[in-house]
């Protein structure tokens, strides 16, 4: 039985990946609501029985078609929407990774509009999820490497 993600009776736990490439993140931007038209890092809802690493893989791997190594965790942000009485219509929990790009090309699904390669002093110009610029940092210092 799939559970619906709007009004959860509990958090979602998800994963994303902020995926570096020759001194570039991989920002993408979301087709569908809740983050419609915002650029964000690849990534979605672990599955039950899924290790952390696993489920980002996955993830990158079904929305970009790309290969990725997760090194560690970069972070987590909490994202949490109420309705207009105050009551939670969303709820996730995600664990940021840092990643290296391992192989493939770009092919998006029907969850991205657009992907770009992009140095953190770029990714400012766009309009992003709450915290994606720190998160990218973050990733990059675990990373050892400049974006």
């Amino acid at each position: 039985m799939t559970e619906t993600r709007t009004y959860p009776q509990r958090p979602f736990l998800a994963v994303s990946a902020a995926i570096i490439r020759d001194g570039k993140v991989l920002a993408v931007r979301r087709a569908r609501k809740p983050a419609i038209n915002l650029y964000t890092m690849p990534g979605g809802v672990v599955e039950t029985g899924e290790t952390l690493f696993e489920a980002v893989q996955r993830e990158v791997r079904e929305e970009t078609s790309l290969e990725i190594a997760p090194v560690a965790l970069a972070g987590h942000r909490e994202a949490i929407q109420r309705d207009p009485q105050g009551k939670v219509a969303m709820h996730f929990i995600i664990m940021c990774f840092a990643a290296r790009w391992i192989s493939g090309d770009i092919v998006l699904n029907e969850e991205l509009d657009d992907a770009r390669w992009l140095t953190l002093a770029e990714l400012s110009g766009y309009k992003t999820t709450d915290g994606l610029a720190e998160i990218v940092g973050d990733a990059a210092k675990v990373l050892g490497v400049k974006v």
